[in-house]
């Protein structure tokens, strides 16, 4: 088969040639070669980015860089400034490759990488999936994302599709109909993988489960399941392994990043230690040992256009005791996780369906700092937000537009602005929650 989704990155800007030889040069590292490259390669991100971001210079001020542990820790917030500002010298927003943050911890933001950082993280991908003979020049993929519903996005997504040999099913209304039809999909095509949020295919699982249905016996071609974006719960791993009869592996990743963390094998969570360095931190930024619950804070080794040096991701996790600076293993993550919103008419939409709506309100001058939505009623949401300037009614016009055309009509939406939102006690804030 023509590899046309190789061809597709090439023809993007992304140098796949030089990137692809890079990662293969970090995968054959023996486990003393790659502690060395590592404290390499976090020396060489935090001196460039000093001597060519000017952002970056200015935010860790005057500080004295002596280890690494006096580099400050970076958060979302700090990321909340139009992106021109932020870039690295001989970087432009027309030379990079941007793209926006899901939002899914009420933090949105704009960020950019370097077409290399960008194609080394294909490189990641591909080499992860490949563990499960996914191959995206020829494997076909059922696709549970969400989709731009305006024409030209929707347009440009589905051509992405074609590319990439995916069949897109919608994400916004899950009710049994809509699922009903998805089934007969997987009776019709040969999908060799599902790949998409964990709490759709999970909601598809419990549809099969009603109907007493294993997805593999109406798509014998079905081979492994990828889910990604939301917390996988234990016993939603077992549901979807029985209903579907095949492996299901457990994604971490993060579009502003790479893939963190991919189920290998041996079924161990591997951190991805190629382009990421991932720390777990405590309250007072201190490192803490394997096995000691803390916050994520993550450094893209490769990233030359926009820095993230210690970034704090916004999730609470735990690497396993057993892990090493070669082979990283993530014994949990605690957060992430999203409610199910259903709607008056019986629709479900899984929570990060608001990911396309508040997309309406990340702006790239950064005014809207925070946002979290509750579902008070069947018909009632509250949208509070922390923003420099309230929201014009003809912004608030542009989110009801938005949520019409992603929900449903008739819904009603109290929007409030406030100095600070409520966190939970790992300081989590989540962007979406039932009280239905």
């Amino acid at each position: 088969m023509f590899p046309l989704f190789d061809l597709t990155l090439r023809l993007n800007g992304f140098p796949m040639k030089e990137a692809q030889a890079e990662f293969n040069a970090i995968i054959a590292l023996s486990d003393v070669e790659h502690h060395a490259f590592i404290e390499t390669k976090k020396k060489e991100i935090v001196d460039f980015h000093l001597k060519n971001n000017a952002y970056y210079k200015n935010f860790v001020g005057q500080l004295e860089v002596k280890n690494w542990n006096d580099i400050p820790v970076m958060t979302k917030k700090d990321f909340q400034k139009p992106l021109k500002d932020r870039l690295s010298k001989g970087y432009s927003e027309k030379t990079v490759y941007v793209n926006k943050t899901s939002g899914s911890s009420g933090d949105p933001f704009i960020f950019a990488k370097d077409k290399l950082c960008h194609g080394i993280t294909w490189a990641s991908i591909i080499y992860r999936f490949g563990w499960y003979k996914i191959d995206f020049n020829s494997s076909f993929q059922a696709r549970f994302y969400g989709i731009p519903l305006d024409f030209i996005g929707h347009a440009k997504e589905r051509i992405k599709d074609f590319l990439s040999r995916r069949y897109r099913f919608t994400i916004f209304n899950l009710s049994d109909e809509v699922l009903e039809t998805v089934l007969q999909k997987f009776q019709q095509k040969r999908f060799d993988y599902i790949n998409g949020y964990t709490s759709s295919i999970v909601l598809f699982a419990k549809f099969l489960q009603s109907k007493n249905i294993i997805l593999k016996d109406v798509c014998p071609t079905l081979n492994v399941c990828m889910v990604t974006s939301e917390m996988l719960f234990e016993e939603d791993k077992l549901l979807l392994e029985k209903q579907f009869g095949i492996p299901i592996v457990n994604e971490y990743g993060a579009s502003e990043l790479d893939l963190i963390a991919f189920q290998n094998k041996n079924d161990e969570w591997q951190i991805n230690a190629e382009t990421l360095y991932v720390e777990i931190l405590d309250e007072k930024n201190q490192v803490l040992p394997y096995g000691k619950e803390g916050r994520v804070v993550i450094t893209s080794l490769y990233n030359k256009a926009h820095p993230f040096i210690r970034y704090d991701i916004g999730d609470i996790g735990v690497l396993d005791e057993k892990s090493t600076m070669y082979k990283p293993i993530l014994q949990q993550l605690i957060g992430r996780t999203n409610d199910i919103a259903i709607l008056p008419s019986g629709k479900k939409s899984p929570g990060l369906t608001f990911y396309y709506v508040t997309k309406s309100i990340i702006e790239d001058d950064g005014n809207v700092k925070e946002f979290v939505i509750k579902q008070t009623k069947m018909d009632t949401f509250e949208i509070d937000y922390v923003s420099e300037t309230a929201l014009t009614s003809a912004q608030i016009q542009k989110i009801e537009e938005a949520i019409t055309l992603y929900l449903e009509p008739n819904l009603n939406f109290i929007f409030t602005r406030k100095a600070s939102l409520e966190r939970t006690n790992r300081g989590k804030l989540k962007q979406f929650k039932s009280l239905v």
